[in-house]
């Protein structure tokens, strides 16, 4: 006769790593959505500076009526997820899709990625700086200082800026001679993500899923760029019509916009 082993099956699951949210230090809200789909942003410029003249009817220059630009900032993202736990594979799993850790686990590893992600590659996309040398361990921190002198030259404050980048470009920072005498790797931070800093700008590396093809790092300023979240909801329905168990339901209405006359205030670094 044939010997039958027991078999158990664990109820703790095995979890996939995740990571919080590592973009919303990278944006401003000054602007509001509520109870609209579309905002519209006026660029106003100033008038050029003229030489005085001390005759005629024009002394301080030809004037000529203020122009202005407007951008629309309209949402366009608008995301959803569903699924549903029956009660009878509830009971027979030991309670392990419990829906409460179901949601969370949904936020975790869709929803926040596909935030940072979107983020990162909208402002990368519209960067007025760019650059496309590839970051070797000799030319890494040149390559970043080259992002500050641009940032620099556009008059963007020097407080406040970010830098998302890959592992790998963050490895070739951390073998370069020049960076190590330069930088402050401190692992006391508070901001999530934050493995140390460059010039008083906090470096974030991220999983290369998260950044475009080639990206090596985006560095940018808060005002440069909006990330809206309109609406962030879910439910979980107990035993809706058809179905005996739970019925989960989010949806996230979001965007992200980079503001025209800002668009100077974000360097790109992509290897070509």
């Amino acid at each position: 006769m044939a010997v039958n082993l027991a078999e158990k099956y664990s109820p703790i699951v095995d979890e996939q790593f995740t990571l919080a949210s590592v973009t919303n230090i990278a944006f401003n809200s000054e602007y509001d959505w509520a109870g609209v789909q579309t905002v519209n942003v006026y660029s106003i410029p100033t008038s050029p500076m003229n030489d005085y003249t001390r005759t005629g009817a024009n002394r301080y220059g030809t004037p000529a009526e203020l122009q202005d630009t407007k951008q629309a900032l309209t949402l366009s993202r608008d995301r959803a997820f569903t699924t549903t736990i029956d009660r009878g594979n509830d009971i027979d799993q030991m309670g392990i899709k419990a829906a409460g850790r179901a949601l969370r686990r949904q936020v975790d590893r869709e929803i926040i990625p596909e935030l940072d992600t979107y983020r990162i590659a909208t402002v990368a996309a519209a960067a007025a700086n760019t650059d496309d040398t590839a970051a070797t361990a000799s030319n890494a921190y040149q390559l970043f200082l080259a992002g500050q002198e641009a940032l620099g030259n556009a008059k963007v404050p020097i407080f406040g800026r970010v830098a998302y980048m890959s592992y790998a470009y963050y490895n070739m920072l951390k073998l370069d001679n020049n960076f190590i005498k330069q930088g402050d790797m401190a692992q006391n931070m508070l901001t999530a993500g934050v493995l140390g800093m460059v010039d008083g700008v906090p470096l974030i590396p991220v999983p290369a899923s998260y950044l475009p093809v080639n990206q090596q790092f985006v560095l940018l300023h808060p005002i440069a760029a909006i990330a809206p979240v309109k609406l962030f909801e879910f439910h979980v329905h107990v035993d809706p019509p058809g179905i005996s168990g739970v019925l989960i339901e989010g949806r996230v209405y979001y965007d992200c916009f980079v503001l025209e006359s800002k668009k100077n205030a974000i360097y790109s670094s992509a290897a070509a």
